[in-house]
């Protein structure tokens, strides 16, 4: 396949068939990849996401994963679904145009139109306290969009590019806006630090100042969503105060 002029220098591109998950494949090719690679399945069989959901997949979306060697500790790893996020959300403005509104979901879902399009999902290989490699997973509603019915009660309702905009794109098409906005706003956070991610991404984010609640797997939080700190945790103001959330389940709600 000929690569667009504007994929990143040094970053590989593979383009399986058929594969189970992305990032089951990028993790399992990761002591064999020489650097950093994208890996694109036409067809992902069993896709994941977040606490180990079932990620549908129709067919003409985008399945893909960058498998990449990160520095630092797991938490600095962590960082990557900011980056990965904020790039999504470029290559989404790009696809759908002006009129489409694209916002970002804490933690790791993209939105357009207020419908869930894209989903974001994090792998690590390694030992002890150091990531050997990262499997930074991108799934996007290109075509179709999954059964609503499929999905658990008080799930975002998903949409797709096509069904929202009228604009029809290929995967190969959408990776290639992808995967050099990745490296754009890597590099940022590679030489900049967190701080200009976590600006970029609070533009970005849907339902700022706004009441959300926050579901964990004990506990459910209601409150204001104020923002996310220099982690990425989730900022709550809550009749108790204000409190730091470092992962759960938002739900929005609706007027």
């Amino acid at each position: 396949m000929t690569e667009s002029p504007d994929w990143p220098a040094g970053v590989a591109r593979h383009v399986l068939p058929r594969i189970d998950s992305t990032n089951a494949e990028a993790l399992r090719l990761a002591a064999t990849l020489s650097g950093p690679t994208w890996i694109m399945a036409r067809e992902q069989t069993a896709g994941r996401g977040r606490r180990g959901r079932a990620w549908r997949d129709p067919q003409g979306n985008l399945a893909a994963t960058l498998l990449i060697r990160p520095t630092g500790s797991p938490a600095d790893a962590s960082l990557y679904s900011f980056v990965a996020a904020l790039a999504l959300h470029e290559a989404l403005v790009a696809t759908c145009g002006p009129a489409a509104r694209v916002q970002i979901k804490w933690p790791n879902d993209g939105l357009l139109n207020g419908g869930k399009v894209a989903g974001i999902l994090l792998e690590s290989a390694g030992q002890g306290a150091r990531v050997t490699a990262l499997a930074i997973g991108i799934g996007v509603n290109l075509a179709a969009a999954p059964d609503p019915t499929t999905l658990e009660p008080g799930a975002t309702p998903p949409v797709s590019v096509l069904g929202e905009t009228g604009h029809a794109v290929t995967a190969d098409q959408f990776l290639d806006l992808l995967a050099p906005a990745f490296a754009r706003w890597q590099a940022q956070l590679e030489t900049w630090g967190f701080a200009p991610i976590r600006s970029a991404w609070l533009a970005r984010a849907a339902r700022l100042g706004q009441p959300v609640t926050a579901r964990t797997g004990r506990d459910t939080r209601h409150g204001t969503f104020e923002g996310i700190d220099d982690s990425g945790a989730l900022i709550l103001t809550t009749p108790a105060g204000r409190e730091t959330i470092p992962a759960a389940d938002i739900h929005f709600h609706e007027a």
